[in-house]
């Protein structure tokens, strides 16, 4: 039986951040390759930039609106 070969990246971060990742990859599972700890994975390297963009994407919408009033009240 042929063994596929599938190149992939290493990420360390933070149990929540990896949370984040797991959620991402539960729609397609398109992106992890192996969940190895708390704080590791192994994604698909060719997946890497689409992975981030998501993941920066996620945070952003988690985030507080930003006061640009000027005022420190």
């Amino acid at each position: 039986m042929p063994l596929a070969i599938i190149p992939g990246v290493l990420i360390e971060c933070d149990p929540s951040i990896k949370s984040i990742i797991v959620n991402i990859d539960s729609d397609n599972h398109e992106f992890i390759i192996e969940d190895l700890d708390e704080e590791r994975v192994v994604v698909k390297e060719n997946m890497v930039a689409l992975l981030k963009q998501k993941l920066e994407d996620r945070l952003k919408e988690n985030l507080p609106p930003v006061d640009e009033s000027g005022s420190d009240a």
